[in-house]
Order: structure tokens, then sequence, then C-alpha cells
């Protein structure tokens, strides 16, 4: 009932303002005009159009609900940023020709049925003060109603999908496009300054690190041994492949025989390991640049990232070469621009693939990029020097279609667990390939997923729906196939990337390394729309954009975390810890000093 009344007033205010345009319309109109053929045409016109879309609006709210399990949010911004990818793919994946179709007969009937109700409005005067009354009533009503409208209104419950269910489609949508670029210390909870950078040295500190010699420096050395020899990385960005389609993390229903296979005989499997968002470019930040999610865009799309860090910038400057190798348009959410500013030589996308043998909407199968990258890894290798490498997948995407003969399933039934299995395919075939290759004894191979799959969970952030697997592979730091426990995120995957390697090197990242740090410092950081937090100890504290926090506690691989009304002490110290770091965060890329400092001068252009 709550839920209802919440949506009703909503939608309330929403029809008014959508009805004012028309009201103001006809209060100004004379009154001849009115009744004239033109005029009447017009408005049937306009009223025609208007009901298409509306109709429409709540087809694609449905179709987006049942994907995100969300009312129109920061990803429907985002895809309206990059229409070519994403109406393409809504053609493709859904009855667009039927449902408009049904959009228009609707509202043909709707007109017909208007029409004749208000038959007579038509040959009936009014007056300029009728008019105007009716147009003040409505202005008062929005101004009544606007102070009483607000984000916080439909968070009035535990369960995160039935305040979506009471929220309004396009307030939603408003509020996304209206919060893009936060002013974080505006919105968020926020310590002293100090006390935010001091709090974060503390979190960031790692037993074999120290600060540089200055009082505010964030950045600090990693000790090593430039003995150790340079070994090549791979990075393999996997499209959504999160932990619910391994067997080996204990799926009954396992996608992924082959990447199963790899880890029991050959792999390093990281199996308590959390994505920082539901978003790729989340993934790319968190992975790349050891960096927070941020409430609002990623870093990956915003305005002053020409000169971040990532592993490509601290690995360049220890004598690699660096390549992205992507599969779609490196346009999409700026992906070639960040990688190209920050640390990448070459950036090869889609229209690089001269002759690929399967394309969607979003890029060329996993086998044409696989097979590239290959070709672009011995090129690497025989210049001797050593090589480090992205390659991002699109093939575990909505149409959910690969390569037909390559795996038993039909691609044309576009499921998810199908394209699942076919991208488990492609790395299996890649690992074969790249297996009697010369390089492949002195390159770490690292798989992990960009995100999970779907997003589903009653908390505020549904971090169950965040889990992902990290598989390392390569004999030069795999001896044997193991396990690690540790509990981990995204942002941990360079520093311990880099850990292996054992070569020193100057850092600016949040993440740890989670084969040689304290047990016990394990977090994850996390974002879902506008909601930024951190779990840690099986106590998650998330913090909105309305200047509070919500407290959860249990066990995030069962669903089982249950929102506390009573945080304790450890609570409010880890609801400090992530004050801090994310603060910490926002400072540094506001002010452009998220980057490795060199005699005071950026070490990279």
């Amino acid at each position: 009932m709550k839920a209802l009344l919440i949506g009703l007033h909503l939608d309330i205010f929403v029809a008014l303002l959508l009805c004012l345009p028309l009201i103001t319309w006809l209060a100004i109109l004379p009154d001849r005009w009115f009744r004239a053929s033109w005029h009447r045409f017009l408005l049937k016109t306009v009223l025609f159009l208007f009901w298409m879309v509306q109709i429409f609006l709540l087809f694609s709210e449905y179709y987006f609900f049942e994907e995100f399990k969300s009312r129109f949010n920061t990803v429907a911004v985002d895809y309206l940023l990059y229409p070519y990818e994403v109406f393409t793919n809504i053609w493709q994946d859904y009855p667009v020709g039927k449902i408009a179709a049904i959009c228009c007969l609707v509202a043909a009937g709707l007109l017909f049925l208007i029409n004749k109700i208000t038959r007579p409005v038509w040959d009936t005067p009014t007056s300029l003060k009728q008019r105007a009354l009716v147009w003040f009533g409505a202005v008062a009503a929005v101004v009544i109603l606007t102070p009483t409208v607000g984000f916080r209104e439909y968070r009035f419950s535990n369960e995160r999908l039935l305040n979506e269910v009471a929220n309004n489609g396009q307030v939603a949508f408003a509020a996304a496009a209206w919060t893009h670029n936060l002013d974080y210390t505006a919105y968020y909870k926020t310590l002293p300054a100090d006390e935010a950078l001091q709090r974060t040295k503390t979190l960031v500190i790692e037993p074999n690190s120290k600060f540089v010699d200055k009082p505010d420096a964030f950045q600090r050395s990693i000790a090593g041994s430039t003995e150790k020899p340079r070994l090549n990385v791979v990075i393999l960005l996997e499209e959504s492949l999160g932990s619910e389609f391994w067997g080996c993390l204990g799926r009954t229903n396992t996608c992924t025989p082959f990447m199963d296979q790899l880890a029991r005989e050959e792999g390093m499997l990281f199996e308590n390991l959390f994505a920082s968002g539901n978003r790729t470019v989340r993934g790319f930040e968190g992975v790349l640049s050891s960096f927070p999610p941020l409430p609002g865009d990623s870093i990956v799309k915003r305005d002053r990232s020409e000169n971040v860090e990532t592993i490509a910038r601290v690995l360049k400057r220890d004598g690699y070469n660096t390549i992205f190798l992507y599969g779609g348009r490196g346009v999409f959410d700026g992906m070639r621009s960040f990688a190209m500013n920050n640390g990448y030589d070459r950036f090869v996308e889609q229209k690089h693939f001269e002759h690929p043998t399967f394309t969607t909407i979003w890029g060329v199968c996993d086998e044409d990029l696989y097979d590239r990258s290959i070709e672009e890894f011995r090129v690497m290798a025989a210049t001797g020097k050593p090589f480090f490498a992205t390659v991002l997948s699109v093939s575990n995407h909505k149409p959910f279609t690969y390569p037909k003969g390559r795996i038993a399933e039909n691609p044309d039934y576009h499921q998810r667990d199908f394209a699942v299995k076919y991208a488990d395919y492609a790395l299996g075939r890649f690992f074969h390939a790249v297996k009697k290759e010369s390089f492949y004894d002195n390159t770490i191979f690292v798989v992990v997923a960009d995100h999970g799959a779907r997003v589903y969970g009653s908390q505020s952030i549904p971090i169950h729906s965040y889990e992902i697997p990290m598989l390392v592979v390569g004999p030069a730091v795999v001896k044997e196939p193991s396990r690690v426990s540790r509990l981990g995120g995204s942002l941990d995957v360079t520093p311990t990337i880099l850990g292996m390697l054992g070569r020193p090197y100057q850092t600016m990242f949040f993440g740890r390394d989670l084969l040689h740090s304290p047990p016990e410092g394990g977090r994850v950081l996390l974002n879902h729309n506008r909601d930024i937090g951190m779990m840690r100890d099986n106590r998650m504290v998330v913090l909105n954009m309305f200047k509070s926090s919500e407290f959860y506690h249990g066990d995030p691989k069962t669903e089982g975390m249950k929102k506390i009304t009573s945080p304790d002490a450890a609570d409010l110290e880890i609801e400090k810890d992530a004050m801090a770091l994310y603060q910490s965060a926002d400072e540094l890329y506001t002010h452009e000093r998220y980057r490795v400092q060199s005699g005071g001068q950026s070490s990279a252009k």
C-alpha cells in the first residue's frame, strides 16, 4: 500500500508536468482559433504522437526492468549517448515493429475515445478568465507538489526491488541525468579533509610500501627486486562472466567447462572477489586504475581523465610495450580515449578487423578478437621488449549470439547461458593456441570478469550479484593449481598482478596485493547507480546522496545480507573508512592528482 501511494504521488506530479504545456497552450489560444479546423487537426496529431510516446515508454520500462531490475537509471542515460550500438541492439533483440504497431493502435483508440467524450468541447466557448483559472490551478498544484517530491521519497523499504516499483520511470531518468557529474562533498557524508587523507593512507599502506616524503602525498613506493624478470602480462577482461556461471566456484549449472578444467589443473583461482559495479566502465576503472567507483560517471567517461594512473602506465615506465584490444568501437563509453591517454601505445578495435568471421552490433566475436590478440603478442614478443595487453570481449552481451557450430547450443535462441558457453569455448580455444607460442612460458594471463551478468538482491547495493572470478594462468608464476580465498575486489586485480611480477614500482592505487597483504584487511568498494559502499568482515555500509548511510550484515554469497537499524562500533568504523576512501578519491581526481609524480611533473603525457 505504501508503494502504491508513493507511486501515485510521483505519477500525479509527472502527469501535471506533462499536461502543463497543453494547458498553457489552451489558456493563451484565442477561442476562435481553438475551434478552427487547422487547430483541431494539429491538436489531435499532437495528442496521437504524445500517447504513442507514452505507451512506447511503458513498453521500454517493462523491458528495462526485466533486464536491470530497476527503473530507468544511469544505464538508460548512458545508452542514449551511443544510439548506433543501443538502438540497433534493441531492434535485433526485441519485437520493435510489433510494439510500434501496438503503440499506434492504442494511441489511435485513445484518441478516438477522447474525441468522442470531448466532442461538445469544440463548440463550447470559454472565456479567457475561465482558461486562466484552470492554468493558475495547474501551476499552483505543481508549485505545491514540487517541494514534496524528492529522490529520497521512494526509498521507503529495505527491499530494493519494492523501492524501484514505487518510483516513477520519468522521475528516475531525470534524476539519473541530473546527477551525472555530482559534487561529491555536497551530497555525501564527509570527514575533515586531513582526517580523511590520514585514514585513507592507513588503509592503503602495505608492508612492502612507503609514502613519498610529503605531508599530503598519496604516492608510494612498492618494494621489489629489479633482478626479477619482466614477464609479459595479458589481462583478459571478460564481458559479464560472473561467478554464477562457474562450476569450479560451486555452481551446479556450470557454463564454463574449459575454465573449470583450467582452474583445477593449472590455474590460481581467486574465489572471493567482487566487482566494483555493474557496468563495463566500472570494471575498466577498477581493474586497470585500481580506483574507487565514485558516484556519477566512471572516470573512464569524465572530463579530467587525460592523465590518471593505470597498470599500463606502471609497466610502460618499466620498459613495456602496451596495447589494448577491443572487439567493439572504441568510441563507446570513451574507452579508446581513456586508454590512449593513460599508458596504452595502441588501441585495436572493430574497424581494424578487416575480415571478421562473425560480428554483432557490439563488435567482432571472441574468436576473432583472440586470434588477432595472439598475432599482436607474437609481433611484440619479437621486439625483445616485454609487453602488456588488455583484451576486452563483447560476445557475452545481448543479443547473445555467436558463430554456429562452435558449441552444441543453437545461437538462434539468444540465451545468455549459451553466450557464456561460447565465451568459455573461445577462451579454451585461445589457451590451446597460445600455449604453442614461444612467449607463453614468460607471460602471466589473467582472466577476470568486468562485472556480473544480472542485478538481483534486496540491498541498495545488491552485492550478491557482483561476485566475479579471477583466474591466473602461466607457468612463470603458477607452479601448481591453487585457490585464494581472501576477500577482494576489482581494485585489487592490478596490485596483485604487479605483486606477482615482484618488481619495484611507484603507485597511487587504492587496491591491495591479495597475495602479500594481511588477510584481515580485505575489503570491497562498490557502486550501484548513485549509491556507493564498502564491504568488510561480512558487513556492508552504503553511502547515498542524501548524506545518510545504511548498514547490512550477513554473507554476501548467499543473498543473506540484512539491513541493520542499530549499527555497532564496528559498523561505524567501516562507515568512516568508506567515507575516507571515497572522499580522498574524489579529491585526487577532481584536482587531477591521481597520477605518479616525478620531479613535480607527470611522468607521462
